[in-house]
């Protein structure tokens, strides 16, 4: 007996809802500028792409724990770039994308019916996704006194989040911590944009002692070199924190081969350990976001928080079909804020990843 069909079990998959929109955007006689998806478009990083050429010769199994070195070069980062201590090699656990991670951990750690799992309001939809495949019950709300006595298993938070570009603020992060440990709630926070900040304090992560109190106890956090380092096709991530429970983690994931490369291992190594490629993306995406965010508001679009990530979060007060609708007219392709959970219901994501020509494009169009 199988548990019925995928389609009863999982929410639809949101894009499939911008087929006809996308349709409309290509008519445009310049062709579409699709802003909908947040997917790099610049090269791979030369180091990385030599680094990978290097290790292609790789007969053997690798182990689902990873290369020390691969490891070791986590640690490293988020020392040198992020400020975290305290973090050993049993802390740290690559994987294959960190979308996979996200879907799959309610699962692996045995979180199921009766359980209920925690995510922000304007989420990612694989929160829910994971949830729902685990069989658990989900909750998406900003608020931890929406969960009344009923304490999750795991909560989710997403800083810089994906769609509106908020970050959390230190003090923020802090009430969290503390509140899952009062209840025994694990806390995950996906931290695939850290690095994609664009306006002002520098977003933290949880690992960092300043938020955790130098403790990394029934703490995680997921990163991805996907944004930062245009990786998305190598799908390179780890996921770092509380020793258990990357521990438990490490045991049921060796029971289902689930195993990073080691070509992908050793060019996660080179991305990891050089600062220039990230610094030099890191401008190309500032000059695209001021040039959208100048022709966005000169058509009459506010944008929400955005201080971070690859995204703008706009809203001209309407139904966010009404606006997918009319940029579709004019060849501008945009996700509708609806995807992300009903908060975003007047509200549109526009990515900045697509090429500097599109991009001045989609500004040209949006002028008039």
């Amino acid at each position: 007996m199988t548990g019925g069909p995928v389609s009863g079990r999982l929410p639809d998959f949101p894009w499939d809802k911008l087929s006809a929109h996308a349709a409309t955007g290509r008519t445009h006689p310049d062709g579409v500028c699709d802003l909908s998806v947040g997917t790099p478009v610049d090269p791979t990083p030369q180091v990385v792409q030599d680094a990978l050429r290097e290790a292609a010769d790789s007969p053997g199994y690798p182990t689902t724990i990873g290369l020390e070195t691969t490891r070791r070069a986590a640690i490293d980062w988020l020392a040198r770039r992020h400020g975290v201590t305290g973090l050993g090699l049993d802390g740290v656990l690559p994987v294959i994308g960190s979308k996979e991670l996200i879907a799959s951990m309610a699962v692996h750690l045995g979180i199921g019916a009766g359980d209920l799992v925690g995510y922000p309001a304007l989420a990612y939809p694989t929160y829910e996704v994971g949830a729902a495949l685990a069989g658990a019950d989900s909750l998406a709300t900003d608020s931890l006194t929406a969960f009344g006595p009923r304490a999750p298993r795991l909560l989710w938070i997403n800083s810089p989040a994906n769609p509106s570009g908020r970050v959390l603020p230190l003090e923020h992060l802090r009430k969290v911590v503390d509140w899952c440990r009062e209840r025994g709630t694990l806390l995950v926070s996906d931290e695939c944009y850290l690095e994609c900040a664009w306006e002002g304090d520098a977003p933290l992560s949880v690992l960092d002692p300043q938020v955790n109190g130098g403790s990394l106890r029934g703490i995680l956090a997921v990163h991805s070199l996907s944004k930062r380092s245009n990786l998305a096709g190598y799908r390179c991530a780890f996921v770092a924190g509380d020793p258990a429970v990357v521990g438990e983690l490490l045991a049921v994931r060796k029971n289902l081969g689930l195993q990073m490369p080691a070509p992908q291992q050793r060019a996660m190594i080179a991305a990891l350990e050089d600062d220039d490629h990230v610094a030099e993306q890191h401008a190309r995406y500032a000059a695209r976001r001021a040039t959208l965010r100048a022709a966005l508001e000169s058509a009459g679009f506010r944008i929400d928080h955005s201080e971070a990530s690859l995204y703008l979060w706009a809203t001209r007060g309407q139904d966010c079909w009404t606006t997918v609708s009319e940029l579709a007219e004019q060849g501008i392709l945009v996700a509708p804020g609806e995807f992300y959970g009903r908060a975003g219901r007047e509200h549109v994501r526009v990515a900045f990843t697509a090429t500097d020509e599109r991009v001045e494009a989609a500004a040209a169009r949006l002028r008039g």
